[in-house]
């Protein structure tokens, strides 16, 4: 391995690294500045993620789901 093969991979390395945290505090602050608009604060502090009669979600703003959630009261 030569000096400039050792060069290019640490540079692709933290190239990766530095787009890799860029990125999450990118999705970080979207995130969480969507989920803290669609909160209200009539809702209250129980508002948990729960399965409604009909099989719809309740208080889970993402399109995935958690999976054995509990059943809304």
């Amino acid at each position: 391995m030569k000096l400039r093969d050792l060069a290019k991979g640490c540079s692709v390395f933290l190239g990766v690294i530095v787009a890799g945290y860029v990125s999450t505090t990118y999705v970080d602050q979207r995130f969480a500045t969507q989920v803290n608009t669609t909160s209200s604060p009539a809702s209250g502090p129980a508002s948990s993620a729960c399965v409604d009669k009909d099989g719809s979600w309740k208080n889970w703003p993402w399109p995935n789901v958690p999976a054995l959630s509990p059943k809304c009261r």
